[in-house]
């Protein structure tokens, strides 16, 4: 019952900081800012719970380590795709974090996925034929073509290879501390991680993100705590189920980032990235029904 509240939660959550995140994009906000002050609020809520036992293994300190840093690049490189394209097309697209993840499973952590469980991934990725915006002086054939040169789109894929290794060292640092642990430490890494990258490479826009800041922090502030929760909840699905197969129900979240792209963005196409959505939906059913 807990893991059922976990993944709904985690359904959820996802999509709704997206949205908070294509708005601080829209209000020109720096996606590097965004993720840094992000992962500061959440520091700032996490400092309490270092008041308790650390861990000690080794290992969860060096993958939680290079998880905090894969964290910071991926979401960085999802917020400028959000930027420039719809949310209820990149929302369905995060089908194919679990095919990567199911491959980086096989080698990393030895998750080898049921034949099944292959042909539901499959499915997933099937559907995203009916999200691509097609141009009408095309023909058919060039429809992925076209699908696939959007800008967009690219660092959409870029970020799910990010976030897709990320979710494996996750996973391994999981299994040697407990879920709460590896989200504060996930969180607080990810502060100086991010701080070091503004220095570099924001310095002198600083001043105008901090006053963005000032201006937008009760979106900061819900971004913080929907990231938060998304995360959390992550960690607990992954503490029960494999990681591709969790990818694969997170995929449910499709439906409401279409849904919010038309609510909050005015978009277009939703009927069709609705189909698109539910057939990528039933390749999860079918994933999650052979396990």
């Amino acid at each position: 019952m807990l893991i059922a509240l976990f993944v709904i939660a985690r359904i959820v959550t996802n999509p709704v900081s997206n949205v908070f995140q294509k708005q601080l994009a829209q209000r020109s906000a720096n996606p590097l800012f965004i993720i840094g002050a992000t992962h500061a609020l959440l520091t700032l809520a996490c400092l309490p719970f270092l008041l308790g036992p650390l861990p000690v293994a080794t290992a969860f300190w060096t993958n939680i380590a290079i998880s905090a840093v894969l964290a910071v690049a991926a979401n960085s490189v999802l917020v400028l795709a959000l930027h420039s394209t719809d949310l209820s097309i990149l929302g369905p697209i995060n089908a194919y974090k679990s095919v990567i993840s199911m491959v980086l499973g096989v080698f990393l952590i030895g998750e080898i996925p049921s034949p099944m469980g292959g042909l539901g991934v499959l499915l997933i990725l099937s559907g995203s034929y009916f999200i691509v915006d097609r141009d009408a002086n095309q023909p058919r054939s060039n429809a992925f073509a076209l699908f696939i040169r959007t800008r967009g789109i690219q660092l959409r894929f870029l970020a799910l290879a990010l976030s897709a290794t990320e979710a494996i060292f996750l996973k391994k640092a999981l299994l040697v501390s407990s879920p709460l642990a590896t989200f504060v430490f996930w969180s607080i890494l990810g502060t100086p991680i991010a701080a070091a990258a503004i220095a570099l490479l924001l310095r002198e826009r600083l001043p105008t993100e901090l006053a963005l800041l000032r201006e937008n922090w009760t979106t900061y502030l819900w971004l913080a705590v929907t990231t938060g929760l998304m995360q959390l909840t992550t960690l607990f699905t992954f503490g029960k189920l494999q990681v591709g197969y969790s990818l694969a129900l997170f995929q449910l979240s499709s439906l409401i980032s279409v849904f919010l792209g038309y609510r909050y963005f005015q978009e277009s196409n939703i009927r069709k990235r609705l189909v698109g959505s539910c057939i990528m939906i039933a390749g999860a059913a079918l994933i999650i029904g052979t396990r």
